[in-house]
């Protein structure tokens, strides 16, 4: 009998353990949250489905989320992706923002690590996510997206949408333009 109790515990905290490695992707603390913003608080309610969060977090260097938290959505909730051009099936990517973008191109890409091969960022959709969908938030892991250029992890949460081209619907698209600011 004392045998058997031994191995359950054995066994249990095993699965703890692989628990904890799910939620953080390396052993570095992430920083930021995946606490929702006060005002989508009411909006949303916490869920467990690792399958999910598994597909948007990433390995240190990769992109992705550095930690996560699964949210249900109860009401429409607008959410706003710079995407490229050059590719339509990019529109309805799985990478989102609570807030449109806005200041320079360079700190945008820094903000949400996204590397220059992988999008002109050229332009933007606005969608809102339907009552009921699935999505992963939490805060940026690092990109390296060459030799020279290495964006760290970030506090700007992101939202990781599975589905985009199912579960966003009144969408607008914005196209870019020079909008050429002074830095001295």
């Amino acid at each position: 009998m004392k045998r058997k109790r031994i191995l359950m515990v054995v066994f249990l905290s095993g699965c703890t353990s692989v628990t904890q490695q799910i939620t953080k992707t390396d052993t570095a603390e992430c920083v930021g949250t995946t606490a929702l913003p006060l005002a989508m608080t009411e909006q949303f309610t916490p869920l467990s489905d690792p399958t999910l969060l598994g597909k948007a977090l990433g390995e240190a260097g990769k992109g992705g989320l550095c930690e996560g938290q699964v949210y249900r959505n109860h009401n429409q909730v607008t959410l706003y992706r710079a995407w490229n051009s050059t590719y339509q099936d990019s529109a309805m990517g799985s990478w989102w923002a609570w807030e449109k973008p806005a200041g320079s191109v360079s700190q945008y890409r820094e903000d949400y690590e996204i590397c220059y091969q992988w999008s002109p960022l050229d332009r933007l959709v606005v969608c809102d996510l339907k009552p009921g969908s699935k999505v992963v938030v939490g805060p940026g892991q690092s990109a390296q997206c060459s030799e020279y250029l290495t964006y760290p992890q970030s506090n700007k949460q992101q939202v990781y949408i599975e589905n985009a081209a199912t579960v966003m619907e009144n969408c607008r698209y914005y196209g870019d333009a020079f909008n050429w600011l002074r830095i001295e």
